[in-house]
Parts: structure tokens; sequence; C-alpha cells
């Protein structure tokens, strides 16, 4: 998920690598941390397939600095990341479909109608298996595991009422 951010943040502007790590934090904290560590690979994989380019400046300071944007072949990655097929794992899945929903803006209706489809499709899934497992007889829950795939369930039915408000919200603006 870090590169489809970085795509991301660097297809709305010119940034530094401290400048990404900056506003992947400020904006999505609450689904990743990513550190330098991580970020300064996932930059130089970027550039080296020319999903990213850079510029070398030097700051006020005297200190190289290096300011990314984004490619036209990255803005193509960019969607193409979006619309990819989103993890089996519903752990993932849930922290997946948020970033994504939350990066979505920069694809065509039909391409939003595509992901949200997706989207919508792997939610009802993950809600029918919560439902048999709560549901089945033979298998003894206790209160604990009860409660957290109640929890999953109003959390899968949040995801999916979501999902069709920005249906909704996309089939107005393709009129």
């Amino acid at each position: 998920m870090i590169e489809l951010l970085i795509l991301f943040f660097t297809s709305k502007c010119e940034l530094t690598m401290y400048g990404i790590q900056k506003i992947i934090s400020d904006y999505y904290d609450v689904y990743t941390k990513p550190s330098f560590g991580t970020i300064s690979p996932a930059l130089k994989k970027l550039e080296s397939l020319k999903l990213i380019s850079s510029r070398k400046t030097i700051s006020d300071g005297g200190r190289r600095c290096f300011y990314y944007s984004i490619t036209n072949d990255g803005m193509k990655e960019l969607k193409q990341i979006l619309l990819n097929d989103l993890s089996d794992n519903p752990v993932q899945f849930f922290s997946n479909a948020r970033i994504k929903l939350s990066c979505a803006g920069v694809l065509s209706n039909e391409e939003l109608s595509e992901l949200y489809s997706k989207i919508k499709t792997h939610a009802y899934l993950y809600k029918f298996n919560a439902e048999n497992t709560l549901n089945n007889e033979y298998i003894n829950l206790d209160f604990h595991q009860k409660i957290v795939l109640d929890n999953e369930l109003c959390e899968l039915n949040n995801l999916i009422s979501l999902i069709e408000e920005l249906e909704k919200q996309n089939a107005g603006d393709s009129k």
C-alpha cells in the first residue's frame, strides 16, 4: 500500500521524502505509519520503474534535497493499483479497501463503479461467512467470539452502506 500512497500524493503535488512521510502520517495514520526505512526503498523502486521522477535541489542550508512527482506511467499505475483485486485476507481487505476508497478521487466514474463493485462483493462475501459462523449450531462460540463476530458484521454493514452512498453519488455525477 505504500506505493499506492506515494503515487497518490505525488499526483497531487511535488513532495520530498519527508513531505511524503509527513502527509501519509497526517492523513493515513489510522491505517499505516510508514518509516523512512519503508518509504526510501519504495521511492527507489517507483523511480526505477519510471512511475515517479525526482528533481534534485540544494536547500537553503546547503543540503541536497530530492522532490518527487508522478509520471504519466505512474498515473496509469496508480489507477491500476486502485482497481487491482483486493486481498482475500479479511484484515488486509478492510485496510486496503479504506485506503483505496480514500484515494479513489483520481478515477473516472466508470473506474469508480468498478472499484465500488469489487469492494462491495468482497464485503458481502465476508458478511455471509460471518453470519454463517454466528448461526452455525455446530460451532460452539463463546461470548467473546460472538461479540467480536457481531462487531465484524457491523463493520461490514457500515462498509456496504458507505459503498452504496458512494455509488449513488457517482451515479449522480454521471448524469
